[in-house]
This record gives C-alpha cells, sequence and structure tokens, in this order.
C-alpha cells in the first residue's frame, strides 16, 4: 500500500483518475485473453463433454468453442484470435475502472457524512462500516450500466464476430439505436448490484473482521491481496446466473434478440441448473489475480501521479478530506 500523503487532502481526483485509467489499460492487455475464453464458454449453447464419448472428442469441442475459425491454426494465430473488440475493450475496462475506482470512495464518504449513525445504529458499528463499503458498491455498480454499449460491443465481438460483418461502428449503432445497444440493460442492473455489494462488502469485511483494520487505506499489499481475493470471488460467484444471462441477451445477433425469461427457460429445459455456472471457474481462477494487479497497480500509481501533480500545482482539481 502507498505511504499516505503528508497533505491534508487525500489524493486528488485527477491523480485517481489517471492512476486508475493507467491501472485498467495495464489489466486489460494481460487478462483480455482469459476475459474472451470465459465469455465463449458462457455462450456456448452445448454440451463438450458427453457421456460416453473419448475425451479426445469433448477436447475438440472445447478447441473449437474457444478459438472457433483459429482452432486448427498455428499457436500464435490462436492467441491472436482471443483479442477480437480490443477497441471496445479498452474504452470500457478503463472506463469501468476509474468509474469503479474513483467512484466507490465518493459514494461511501457521502454515507458516511449523511447516514454512519443509522447503519451504526441497526449493524453495530463495525458491521456497519463494511455495510456502508457494500452499499456504495452496489450502487456504483448499478450506474455502471450507463457504460453497457462499450460492454454489447466488446462481447459480441468477442463472442459474435459475424454481427459486425460489413457494418462498421458507426453505421451499427446507426442501423440499431441506442436502445439496441442498452438491451439487457434491467438484467445488467440485477446483476450489478449484488456483484458489487458483495465485491466490495467481502474485501471490507475481510479487512475489518480478519485483520481488524480500522483505517482500510493503511492495509498491507497482503491484506490488500486477501481482502480482493475474498471480494472478488464473493461477487463473480453470486453474479454468475445472472452474467450467463446477461452474456447471452448480449451477444445475439441484432435482428434476433431474445428476452432474459425466454433464455432462463430454455438454459433449464435443455441445459440444466448447471449452466447458469458455465465460465465460473476460469472467472474464478482469473479475478483474483486480476483484482489484486489492477488494485496494486492503481495503489502504486495514484500516489506517483499526485506526487507528480502536486510539482505542477494541480492537486486541488477533485481534492476530498481524507477519511480517519
Amino acid at each position: 500500500m502507498s505511504p499516505p500523503s503528508s497533505s491534508k487532502h487525500s489524493e486528488s481526483g485527477i491523480a485517481r483518475l489517471c492512476g486508475s485509467g493507467t491501472s485498467g489499460f495495464l489489466e486489460l492487455m494481460i487478462f483480455h485473453p482469459i476475459d474472451t475464453v470465459a465469455k465463449r464458454l458462457m455462450s456456448n449453447q452445448t454440451r463438450l463433454f458427453v457421456p460416453g464419448q473419448p475425451t479426445a472428442v469433448g477436447l475438440a469441442n472445447t478447441n473449437k468453442v474457444i478459438f472457433k475459425d483459429a482452432a486448427n491454426a498455428a499457436f500464435l494465430k490462436k492467441y491472436a484470435s482471443l483479442f477480437p473488440g480490443l477497441g471496445f475493450a479498452a474504452g470500457y475496462k478503463i472506463m469501468q475502472r476509474v468509474y469503479k475506482f474513483g467512484g466507490q470512495p465518493f459514494v461511501n464518504e457521502y454515507l458516511n457524512r449523511h447516514f454512519k449513525p443509522s447503519y451504526n445504529r441497526v449493524f453495530g458499528e463495525k458491521t456497519g462500516k463494511t455495510m456502508m463499503h457494500a452499499t456504495a458498491g452496489s450502487f456504483v455498480g448499478i450506474g455502471e450500466i450507463a457504460l453497457l454499449p462499450l460492454d454489447v460491443l466488446k462481447i459480441k465481438r468477442q463472442t459474435n464476430p459475424e454481427a459486425f460483418k460489413g457494418r462498421g461502428v458507426v453505421k451499427l449503432i446507426a442501423d440499431e439505436g441506442i436502445a439496441g445497444l442498452y438491451r439487457g440493460a434491467l438484467w445488467t442492473a440485477a446483476r450489478n448490484a449484488p456483484g458489487s455489494f458483495a465485491l466490495f462488502g467481502g474485501s471490507a469485511a475481510v479487512k475489518e473482521w480478519v485483520f481488524g483494520l480500522e483505517d482500510y487505506s493503511k492495509a498491507t499489499f497482503f491484506q490488500n491481496f486477501c481482502a480482493s481475493i475474498g471480494g472478488s470471488v464473493a461477487s463473480i460467484t453470486v453474479a454468475a446466473p445472472l452474467d450467463v444471462v446477461k452474456t447471452r441477451i448480449q451477444n445475439r445477433n441484432f435482428d434476433n434478440p431474445e428476452g432474459g425469461m425466454s433464455i432462463i427457460r430454455n438454459m433449464v429445459r435443455h441445459e440444466g441448473f448447471g449452466a447458469f455456472f458455465k465460465g465460473l471457474l476460469p472467472k474464478i481462477l482469473v479475478v483474483g489475480p486480476k483484482l489484486v494487479f489492477s488494485f496494486t497497480v492503481a495503489q502504486q500509481l495514484i500516489p506517483m501521479f499526485h506526487r507528480k501533480f502536486e510539482d505542477l500545482g494541480i492537486t486541488h482539481v477533485g481534492n476530498t478530506v481524507k477519511q480517519v
């Protein structure tokens, strides 16, 4: 964790913007291929390993689902095929990280100023503090649907590239309209609310109850590592069923949409309840390192940017009073 600033203010808003944005970019470059694998596995609606068939057949099916047209190509071409929609992913991931890393503390500060006595009265002081972090995360998660068009385009490019054939982005938006890019917004909000609640709440609970921290900003690298793993695994597991539904809504062709309830009925009928957790293991395996990586990079870069901006005399931009 970075050393606390000697100023009476926390790091400036512009330092948070630059630090979290850089963190999102580096995370994207490293983890985008794994995200593509998870999305393609979640979008697949056939059984990969069928009882009675040789394991080699199941592995071949998995290979086709993951690498699509590059299934039989050389290694480097296979790897390159896991980077579709990188432009959309860059816009989405960087904006998402800036929004989440920078936005949740502001919402939490607002709750502390206006609702802290109520939370403490209902939950007790320690649990109330954790619940405020979780609630702030939930509000930020719901607001994240503003970025949905970029997420929709990223997922379609990852899982359904045929939807882009012969159409540029501008023409695609003109043909489908903004409403088409916000398809699945309610399902996304329904997934984000408990998912972000579990992410920030789980992380805060680990710091509060496992490590006994009073000031979360003073957590060590190891404590942040454990808190990130606890929060992210809880978040991904809680949100997994609705995440699969959201992904299938978004990866449909624009001219052939399908509603969430219809998708749920078909999943239960044809694939069983296990379908709601497709792609969960790859996401859990990557989400811990991903969040620890992005969190650590952000925490290192934000103070560095703050010091640089302090030298330039612009640290007043977006300053907030540091919490105790």
